[in-house]
């Protein structure tokens, strides 16, 4: 009787193994035929499934992301309830600093994608930022939420606010990903920047200056 192949359990092999060799030699370097190797499969075998290394690549994104997701949802789980909007965004938006393999994976994958796509066309024409937009809008909406809880400023705009944010978070993860900063000094800046944000006063000041 033939063996019943787990499609799904072999496709996250594969990117697995693309995460591995992305880790040694960078994005840039990549060759189908290395993650073959890494994997243990055939080249053909890969192809099989993917096709062509943009394809590749943007499966391994839409795998990270999702552990990215179940990360965060432990995160948010863990914090004392009630939730307030300070520590929803500061676990959101840590979730973005590479401070362990999986995230430090995550971020490196996705910056590289990022970079090359400016150059690549392939990958230019399918731009991973359908996973960052709905965060955006979802810790657009979460101080929306606080704003109308008193916890933020009314002069505050959420829309705005997470635009900065995430940038400041992903900025922060290229800095520790390239030696800049070590993950805690990242993570003070991030808490920093919470702190005068959720200040009314302070927030209020940097609104009207």
């Amino acid at each position: 009787m033939p063996k019943t192949v787990d499609h799904a359990e072999r496709r996250a092999q594969i990117t697995a193994a693309l995460v591995r060799v992305v880790a040694r030699t960078g994005l840039h370097a990549v060759t189908l035929r290395a993650v073959a190797a890494e994997a243990g499969v055939s080249l053909r075998l890969v192809q099989y499934y993917f096709e062509t290394k943009a394809n590749l690549v943007h499966a391994t994104l839409r795998a990270l992301e999702q552990q990215s997701q179940r990360r965060w949802a432990d995160r948010l789980a863990g914090l004392p309830r009630p939730v307030t909007a300070r520590a929803f965004t500061e676990a959101f938006c840590a979730e973005a600093l590479p401070t362990d393999e999986a995230s430090r994976a995550f971020h490196l994958i996705w910056t590289s994608y990022a970079v090359l796509a400016m150059t690549d066309p392939e990958l230019a024409a399918r731009p991973f930022v359908a996973g960052p937009n709905h965060l955006e809008a979802q810790l657009s909406d979460a101080l929306a939420a606080a704003r109308a809880a008193g916890e933020l400023p009314p002069t505050a705009d959420p829309a705005i606010e997470a635009a900065r944010l995430l940038a400041l978070s992903h900025g922060l993860g290229t800095s520790v990903l390239v030696g800049q900063h070590p993950p805690e000094a990242a993570l003070a800046v991030l808490r920093h920047h919470l702190t005068e944000l959720f200040d009314q006063r302070g927030a209020g000041r940097g609104a009207t200056a």
